[in-house]
């Protein structure tokens, strides 16, 4: 039952002061109606330093994690409970706290005893957690990592990339749960996850390899080119996996699935293809959608040709700029037809620009259906579309449709 929020709020507060029985706490998503909290996610935990016990925040913006140890956690904790996140979860030794904060500002706070009682750890000297080792099976499979299971030099930015997409696809996966939108899988009817325009599959079968340890997955990657189905089958049936990942080949506006899947990958696939691949998405219903855009040329070009608004030549003058104004203007209008759609959407860079130039990552959690008054979101993109005279080739997709 929905309760005020600022007693909800304080009564974690109490559980997370208190340093002997706290294991962690996570705070993750936005409250609806509100601005994006400063940081994604924040995770708290006490650890045990030369000056005594401190609060460990670990603090994740759009680019990397930010720790910082405090004695007296009571003005940074208070400081995080006022950011608007949209849930919080607290684990304590004996129970866990599960809190989440309703359209009208109200709490839902869940709280259920734990089979077992869990204790905290405290060390401060941990070797940075991986997602996956570095001497994974499939690492190795892959070429990223060697017989001795050492990343190799030349894959080291690879293997930041593979890293930094998962926790992407954690820190996503948990909202959505959180939020209610993804069901529960089973070993008879897995979580269905489809990898629109995979490639080589790298980051296919990284997310298979950390999805696979957590709950029964089922993982179909899609490419055009039958080469790649051939040799991702050949690294699956290595790996013994091919009984729960599959390939086939097909475009990703052509491709049938005997079911619709509960997730949907789109990464780095070109130009307009993310758009073939957020349209599948949207057709599907998928509840979780992730796609990393690659290149943007046909709104690029389009800019190219169509007269620039008045007061905007200083965006256009100039090629670069152009280009990156293109770029901008694509995942905009993509993040707000989504939207339209019912999805919440963030915008988020998931690895260093130094890493790899293609780093926006569009995370969408299917929030509502059809009866949603949307209005809002319709009008600020006719505004937006009308201003740049733009046609986008995902709202041509979706007119198709009748959407």
């Amino acid at each position: 039952m929905a309760e005020p929020l600022l007693p909800a709020l304080s009564r974690l507060r109490a559980e997370i002061l208190d340093d002997e029985h706290l294991v962690r706490a996570l705070a993750t998503g936005r409250r609806r109606g509100r601005e994006e909290p400063r940081y994604r996610r924040v995770e708290l935990r006490y650890v045990d330093l030369k000056g005594g016990r401190h609060l460990q925040v670990t603090a994740y913006d759009g680019t990397q994690a930010l720790t910082s140890n405090h004695r007296d956690p009571r003005e940074v904790l208070d400081d995080l409970l006022d950011l608007p996140f949209g849930n919080w979860h607290v684990d304590t030794d004996v129970r866990s706290h599960q809190l989440r904060v309703t359209k009208k500002g109200e709490a839902l706070l869940h709280t259920t005893e734990r089979a077992e009682a869990t204790a905290p750890q405290r060390s401060h000297d941990q070797a940075k957690e991986r997602l996956l080792a570095e001497d994974h099976p499939v690492l190795r499979a892959l070429g990223i990592a060697d017989e001795q299971g050492r990343v190799k030099p030349s894959r080291q930015a690879k293997y930041r990339q593979v890293e930094e997409f998962l926790r992407a696809l954690d820190a996503a996966l948990d909202d959505a749960t959180r939020a209610g939108r993804l069901r529960v899988p089973t070993t008879e009817d897995p979580l269905r996850v489809v990898d629109l325009g995979c490639g080589n599959a790298y980051l296919t079968f990284a997310a298979h390899a950390w999805l696979s340890e957590r709950l029964p997955v089922a993982l179909t990657g899609v490419d055009v080119k039958e080469q790649s189905r051939r040799h991702n089958s050949e690294v699956a049936a290595g790996l013994g996996v091919d009984g729960s990942v599959r390939f086939v080949q097909a475009g990703i506006a052509d491709v049938q699935l005997e079911q619709a899947p509960d997730v949907v990958l789109a990464l780095h696939a070109c130009d307009t293809a993310t758009d073939d691949a957020l349209f599948r998405a949207v057709e599907w219903e998928a509840d979780l959608v992730l796609a990393a855009p690659c290149c943007h040329h046909d709104l690029s070009a389009q800019l190219r040709r169509e007269p620039t608004p008045p007061g905007y030549d200083a965006l256009t003058r100039d090629g670069i700029l152009r280009e990156r104004l293109a770029d901008t203007l694509t995942d905009a209008v993509r993040a707000s037809l989504l939207r339209i759609e019912g999805y919440r959407v963030d915008v988020v860079e998931f690895v260093d620009s130094a890493h790899t130039p293609r780093n926006t990552l569009l995370r969408a959690v299917r929030t509502s259906g059809p009866g949603r008054d949307r209005s809002g979101d319709r009008e600020d993109y006719d505004r937006l579309v009308g201003t740049w005279r733009l046609r986008p080739a995902l709202a041509e997709l979706l007119a198709g449709r009748g959407a």
